[in-house]
């Protein structure tokens, strides 16, 4: 059965980047989580929507550098 919400391990996995690299996100509050207990959890669809945010955001600065 395929989940809606990832663990940290999940998500470094979903994004090809390190658990590190999802856990500074997390410390600097860039990436939509929520905590159960001690554990982190992320939707897959606010993950999603924080990508497409992202890619966005990186298509307008390169329209505005070039």
């Amino acid at each position: 059965m395929q989940s809606d919400i990832f663990t940290l391990k999940e998500l470094s996995d979903y994004l090809k980047i390190s658990e590190l690299s999802v856990y500074r996100l997390l410390k600097i509050g860039k990436i939509p989580a929520f905590k159960v207990g001690q554990q982190w959890r992320f939707k897959k669809p606010s993950i999603d929507r924080w990508i497409d945010k992202k890619i966005e955001e990186n298509n307008n600065y390169h329209k505005k550098t070039v």
